[in-house]
């Protein structure tokens, strides 16, 4: 019996869903259940009726389905698939962050490990975080961890933001000279990047989006060609959905290979051994899902 056909058994028998983020492999995006970003992928694993979560995605990612389903079984195929954004901060250097701000209310990018979620008033996504900054009461907000993002929101919003210094390095490497130049080869093309972008990189941008954004525009577009500055997997996405179309990276290089370390072996692998389980401790979760909540409540 083959990988894919063993772990639709395995599957079957564990009343397992498999979510997927958008950047992950072809062949895994191809066998998962959902695939979505990480707003889509939380709402998803929130209304599942499964009883096992196989998270194909980053170390964050996994940790929000286990907070908001502390019943159900939560696997990360390979734990070492884990996000460098995340890693730029931790819960002592937002406290001490805190200390300086303390009118400020802290919106934190779901991008962050869940000690960090715990330490903050409301999560936000990509494709939220405008909406999320401006229903706060609060004038300042302290936006962690992605800087891009929150110089895009700041954008957005009459509120002061007190942006983090971190940011996603798949996607800080997408330089202008890299949108000009695929704009020279195609000059029909739209351009549509991610807020993860730099914002010299954001302002050559027809369209910014998260990548469920971007699948909901391109479909809905009445352009056959387009520039995506953001991550390679999300292309899978858009050329199954959008026949007839044509997509072109911003650059080849934008590959995170902390995503692309999920595999239909480490899946498999996932479901026989019931590896590896992501359990947060419960103090931590619970304030980490108030978090999540909030964010959950304002959509």
């Amino acid at each position: 019996m083959d990988e894919l056909k063993k772990i639709l058994q395995l599957k079957k028998e564990r009343k397992a869903i498999i979510l997927a983020h958008n950047y992950q492999r072809s062949d895994v995006q191809d066998v998962a259940d959902f695939v979505g970003d990480s707003f889509g992928l939380s709402q998803t694993a929130v209304s599942s009726v499964a009883e096992t979560i196989v998270f194909c995605g980053v170390d964050f990612m996994a940790e929000s389905a286990a907070i908001l389903n502390p019943e159900k079984t939560v696997l990360m195929p390979e734990l070492s698939a884990q996000c460098p954004m995340a890693a730029m901060i931790t819960p002592a250097s937002l406290r001490l962050e805190k200390k300086k701000y303390p009118d400020a209310a802290v919106v934190c990018y779901v991008n962050t490990p869940a000690s960090v979620k715990a330490q903050s008033d409301i999560c936000c996504t990509s494709a939220n975080a405008i909406k999320v900054v401006n229903v706060q009461e609060e004038d300042e907000i302290l936006f962690v961890p992605d800087r891009n993002l929150a110089l895009y929101v700041a954008k957005h919003t009459d509120k002061k933001i007190i942006p983090w210094n971190g940011y996603c390095p798949t996607h800080h490497l997408i330089l202008p000279g890299d949108i000009l130049l695929e704009k020279e080869e195609h000059p029909e093309a739209e351009i549509l990047v991610h807020p993860e972008c730099r914002p010299d990189v954001v302002s050559l941008a027809d369209q910014v989006l998260s990548t469920s954004g971007m699948l909901k525009y391109a479909k809905q577009s009445t352009s056959k060609e387009f520039i995506i500055g953001t991550e390679l997997g999300l292309l899978h996405r858009l050329n199954q959905e959008n026949p007839g179309k044509l997509f072109f990276p911003a650059t080849k290089y934008a590959v995170c290979p902390n995503m692309k370390m999920n595999t239909l072996a480490s899946i498999l692998r996932a479901l026989e051994n019931n590896e590896h389980i992501i359990k947060i401790p419960e103090n931590i979760r619970i304030r980490a899902k108030s978090a999540l909540d909030r964010m959950l409540e304002v959509f």
